[in-house]
């Protein structure tokens, strides 16, 4: 009996944050913004963008005890980062990668996870009990200097909210793989905001997740052409 097991988008969206996390890092994305417009400053004179180390910088990850969330963690290690994880019990289980990690820390406080990281990542699978759960009132728990990352579904925020808290200037700034409506209406304020820099949801459209989709659809079409009995007609997918 063929049981494909493949997580398909798992790695391609945890790169999709953490690419999101160092170019704000180094505030890559607005120092290309500046050159369109002609500015060369930076190169001229004194540098005039902040710039930081990612070693000892703190990453929250709203339900972050997933695949996806999990692999973020993983890689933000690497760089020396210190991860928040809040998860409704507040622990992880002890057969989870990260459980007993130094530098992992699990709360089931989410305000107190947005008040102590430097980057905050959203996980959480879009349901009835999330949509709409991140907005003003999350946001204003936050540093001023922290980030927003999405990568999980754009309906988990209150986008309008979201929206007049950028406008304000209340965290440095947001990356959104994901929107409410995709694309986003042609005159949401999303499009303008020089603090908000968007990608088209493509945190799994890798060309190789891609090719893992095709090769599980047409293995699981030839296990069932191929299978002896009802029993063996399974869709295995993880």
């Amino acid at each position: 009996m063929y049981k494909p097991k493949l997580s398909l988008p798992k790695k391609s969206v945890a790169q999709t944050a953490v690419t999101y996390i160092m170019n704000f890092a180094i505030n890559m994305l607005e120092q290309q913004r500046m050159l369109q417009k002609g500015d060369r400053s930076n190169f001229t004179g004194p540098f005039t963008l902040p710039l930081m180390e990612l070693g000892g910088k703190t990453l929250g990850l709203v339900g972050g005890s997933g695949m996806i969330g999990s692999k973020v963690a993983e890689i933000a290690l690497v760089l020396g980062m210190n991860i928040i994880i809040s998860s409704r019990r507040g622990t992880l289980p002890e057969s989870h990668k990260l459980y007993g990690h130094p530098n992992v820390t699990t709360t089931a406080n989410v305000n107190e996870l947005l008040q102590k990281s430097d980057f905050v990542s959203i996980h959480t699978p879009l349901n009835d009990e999330t949509r709409g759960t991140f907005g003003r009132d999350q946001i204003s728990q936050m540093k001023p200097t922290a980030y927003l990352i999405n990568t999980s579904r754009g309906k988990v925020c209150k986008e309008e909210e979201l929206i007049e808290c950028l406008k304000e200037g209340m965290i440095a700034g947001a990356g959104l793989d994901v929107t409410a409506s995709e694309p986003p209406p042609m005159d949401s304020g999303l499009w303008d905001l020089p603090n908000v820099w968007l990608s088209p949801h493509i945190g799994w459209r890798r060309f190789e997740t891609r090719q893992r989709l095709v090769d599980m659809t047409c293995n699981n079409i030839e296990a069932y052409i191929n299978a002896k009995s009802p029993e063996e007609y399974i869709n295995v997918v993880s």
